[in-house]
């Protein structure tokens, strides 16, 4: 039997990635130490063609006592059907499936572009010209640096998903640009909470007014979100009834609101560690 072709990364439909994800044979190839959850490098292949991709096994998540055991996985497939709601689409083809493992969430592999540069720790007390500030970081012995971000179009983008999605753990190591330009985001497995969790690593529009088109992307979720839309209906297979209806009000507030959201300061609101 003739070896999988590697499919080059853009290749294929969303839909065609999908069924890859969905009903390709899984084969672990390694594993990411770097992680606090099992997460395992995979490839998937399916009639002859093969792809990379992350596989995260429900049996491998570390429990959280402000989230339900078992349910990081089903997190991360809710992301990304938000993001695909928002046609951003910020995060990579994921799917809900069985695996080598048990049942786990199974992830398009990305190849981030290195040379790319989003996040900077620099000695000026304010931001260069296309760049916002975060906030003031220890570097050691003694010094501190001031954070900052691209003022990149993509970036504010994901902060307005990150704050639609809840997400308490958006940190520089889970931005992944890529060669063609385009921008990922992955790691979204503590997000949906019905309590107010933001943490994020972009903060630099905080307070500042909405872009038209994020404005736009709200209104629409909010019609998708409507009780038996599709969307709706899909989120409900992944999420409890408390957490969609906390995710309609925080789209809602955010739509009324016009504005990127600001911390909360009831905790850090970055979180650690920061990459």
């Amino acid at each position: 039997m003739p070896a999988p072709e590697r499919i080059p990364p853009g290749s294929l439909t969303a839909v065609e990635l999908l069924d890859l994800l969905s009903a390709g044979e899984l084969t672990v190839r390694g594993r990411v130490r770097e992680a606090s959850n099992a997460v395992l490098f995979c490839t998937v292949a399916l009639d002859g063609e093969e792809a990379e991709c992350v596989y995260k096994p429900v049996a491998g998540e570390q429990p959280l006592w402000d989230f339900p055991d078992g349910t990081l996985a089903q997190r991360e497939v809710a992301a990304y059907e938000v993001s695909q709601a928002t046609g951003w689409d910020l995060v990579p083809p994921t799917v809900l499936r069985d695996g080598p493992y048990g049942q786990g969430m199974v992830q398009q592999w990305i190849d981030g572009d290195p040379s790319a540069s989003l996040l900077a720790l620099v000695d000026d007390e304010e931001p260069a010209e296309g760049w916002k500030a975060v906030g003031l970081a220890q570097v050691g012995d003694g010094r501190t640096a001031l954070l900052v971000h691209a003022d990149d179009i993509r970036l504010r983008r994901l902060a307005v998903l990150d704050a639609v999605i809840n997400n308490g753990d958006r940190k520089g190591g889970h931005l992944l640009p890529s060669a063609d330009g385009r921008l990922y985001a992955i790691d979204h497995g503590v997000t949906f909470n019905v309590d107010d969790k933001l943490r994020t690593l972009l903060w630099g529009w905080a307070g500042e007014p909405l872009p038209a088109e994020a404005l736009d992307v709200l209104a629409r979720l909010e019609s998708a979100l409507a009780a038996d839309a599709p969307l709706a209906t899909r989120l409900a297979e992944l999420l409890t009834p408390a957490e969609v209806s906390a995710l309609r009000e925080r789209v809602a507030a955010l739509r009324k609101a016009s504005r990127h959201p600001e911390p909360s300061g009831q905790w850090p609101a970055i979180p650690w560690p920061p990459v």
